[in-house]
């Protein structure tokens, strides 16, 4: 049994995937393995999620310390970044990974019917 931030998890695949379990979470720390994001620019990335969605997985994943959202208020219009934190750049080989199977099961596998 794994406990962390008043959490248990019975294993410790679980464990991570708590921090990027479904489907939205992998794909924004995807996007921002390399380089700082605004939101619109998140969201041309993915234009599938809706803001709402997106919106709410930013703030869980900087609630979970993976993701850093930077705020410029000192001139209009408002500024908001966001980028990896050193923990979530801890995550960068298991999302290349599952980014680099993805891409393996697109090019390899055909489902027979």
């Amino acid at each position: 049994m794994y406990k962390l931030n008043g959490k248990e998890y019975p294993c410790c695949a679980s464990l991570t995937m708590g921090f990027i379990g479904g489907k939205w979470k992998t794909v924004i720390l995807f996007h921002l393995r390399e380089k700082t994001l605004r939101y619109n620019e998140l969201r041309k990335e993915m234009p599938s999620v809706t803001e709402r969605t997106l919106s709410l997985q930013l703030k869980t994943l900087e609630e979970d310390g993976l993701v850093k959202r930077k705020v410029y208020t000192s001139k209009p219009p408002l500024k908001v970044e966001y980028s990896l934190t050193d923990f979530g750049k801890s995550l960068i080989p298991v999302v290349q990974s599952i980014a680099d199977w993805g891409n393996y099961a697109a090019e390899n596998y055909k489902k027979i019917s």
